[in-house]
């Protein structure tokens, strides 16, 4: 239980950390595994993040550790080697060997800059070698600029340099075409030709060497490096990439990708956003992580509570040598007698009374219930007289496929409060055929004999408050009867009495 959690978030900079955060502040449990390696390691300070403009970037993540650590976050130096599908988990095998499971992961592993291919760059990046005028543009804004030009979308970077200084020159490594020259012209862009050879700090500033000799001192240099995103523990999971193969990840508003349990944020989906957004997107796949856990929480907890409802059922037809009389309820047989006889199907058929008369008269009848006791007696009632009747074990008709002719639910009530009987009659409704008819007979008021109406008994309305319920598409069925019918019977105490069913028949137009 120690190495399994809610979520495990690989990578903790700042998109890790807001994901982290967010789980954390919903009461997750949450890992955030980290190679200590953030982009933004080499700058000594952050610029254009609202309220933190300045803050050194090992500053801004130490505080968001301090905070996720105060909500339960754990934290784990290393990186991740291997993350595997194992259903309702995910295997994250660390470097170490270390495997932890979890019901979701965030990868916020963002991304490294391949920068170009001279020497002395590297030892310069994040000093006097720049990448993002946004972000360090204003600390050198009218001093001697240049770009390093790596691609024809370069053009769009030194146009943004050339905002903010005079003195712009541009290494062009590849000829722009005519109409890009003529641009940087006008604007009064110098252009060198010459590769760069050599990058050297220099007091503060930076010396290039081109290929043919010439020293050029510049106090910033922009480059763009390739984005590179090492996603490769991922690779099994086959997620969904932009520019495959290599692209970044695809994820929606909420960071949920092409896997139902991975989410993923920050650099690893968007390779040019910002600290800003890379912690708005944190922030959005931690509480996409907690919506998709909470929503299985509670699909969980209904399929439990389903299956103790069924286990009910089968205790209590176990306990019973026989349940039913199982003879046809009388209101039900009076309304399908009018009817020509197709397929049935019977919900909630208990021991098959229903479904032998219904093969008795023609019908080619299937019923379906929850107990399994139920239904072996059920297919012995039909051997016994001599019919042929389908029965199956399910929870309703949608376990079941197929469309029919008739689909009946008589009397579908329960005593458990939390009972989803209009769900179920929906659900009747969708295997109805077109031209069918749904029946539904049902208690419409307790026995006259009843003198206190029990807390939790079930609930019992009329066929117009059971049709108002269904809402059904009225373009798509029509209501042939909606009444109360009063069914003679004899009370416990032997004398005769009377009960009152509810019934709906619908058919299926549309």
């Amino acid at each position: 239980m120690d190495n399994d959690w809610d979520a495990v978030i690989i990578g903790g900079g700042v998109a890790g950390l807001s994901a982290a955060q967010m789980l954390g502040r919903s009461r997750r449990r949450t890992l955030v595994i980290d190679g200590g390696m953030p982009r933004n390691r080499s700058a000594a300070h952050m610029h254009g993040v609202l309220g933190q403009d300045g803050t050194p970037p090992a500053d801004l993540l130490a505080t968001g550790r301090t905070e996720a650590r105060a909500y339960g976050v754990g934290f784990a130096t290393g990186t991740v080697a291997h993350l595997a599908d194992e259903g309702d988990r995910l295997a994250v095998t660390r470097d170490d060997g270390t495997i932890d499971t979890a019901r979701a992961v965030v990868i916020a592993t963002g991304i490294r800059d391949d920068l170009p291919d001279v020497p002395g760059l590297h030892e310069e990046w994040g000093r006097t070698v720049l990448h993002c005028p946004y972000c360090h543009g204003w600390e050198v804004a009218g001093r001697r600029l240049a770009v390093l030009a790596t691609s024809p979308a370069s053009l769009h970077q030194i146009e943004l340099v050339r905002q903010l200084s005079d003195d712009v020159t541009v290494f062009a490594a590849q000829a722009f075409d005519e109409q890009s020259v003529v641009r940087l012209a006008a604007r009064g862009v110098r252009t060198v030709s010459s590769p760069v050879r050599e990058a050297t700090g220099r007091d503060g500033a930076l010396a290039l060497t081109t290929t043919d000799g010439a020293e050029h001192v510049v106090d910033g240099l922009f480059t763009a490096g390739a984005p590179v995103l090492d996603l490769g523990f991922a690779a099994g999971l086959e997620l969904a990439r932009a520019d495959a193969p290599g692209g970044p990840l695809i994820a929606d508003l909420r960071g949920a990708t092409s896997h139902p349990r991975v989410f993923a944020a920050g650099n690893a989906i968007a390779p040019f956003g910002n600290v800003p957004l890379s912690m708005g997107s944190g922030s959005m796949a931690g509480a996409g992580v907690n919506a998709m856990l909470v929503t299985e929480d509670f699909d969980r907890a209904a399929a439990e509570r389903t299956a103790l409802r069924n286990a009910g059922w089968e205790e209590r037809y176990a306990a019973e040598d026989r349940f039913w009389s199982g003879r046809v309820n009388a209101t039900t047989a009076a309304v399908v007698a009018e009817l020509e006889p197709g397929t049935a199907l019977d919900i909630g058929s208990g021991e098959g009374g229903d479904v032998v008369w219904l093969a008795e008269h023609g019908w080619r009848a299937t019923g379906v219930d929850v107990s399994a006791t139920a239904v072996r007696r059920a297919a012995e009632l039909a051997a016994s007289r001599g019919v042929d009747a389908d029965f199956r074990v399910g929870d309703g008709a949608a376990s079941l496929p197929g469309e029919f002719d008739l689909v009946l639910a008589s009397f579908l009530h329960s005593w458990e409060p939390d009972f989803p009987r209009i769900r179920m009659l929906r659900d009747a409704g969708e295997r109805v055929a077109r031209g069918g008819r749904l029946l539904v007979v049902s208690h419409a008021a307790p026995p006259p004999w009843a003198r206190e109406v029990p807390e939790h008994a079930p609930i019992m309305r009329t066929p117009d408050e059971e049709l108002a319920l269904l809402d059904l598409d009225p373009g798509s069925w029509r209501v042939e009867l909606a009444e109360v019918r009063r069914r003679e019977v004899t009370a416990p105490d032997g004398t005769p009495a009377h009960l009152d069913d509810g019934v709906l028949l619908l058919r299926r137009i549309g």
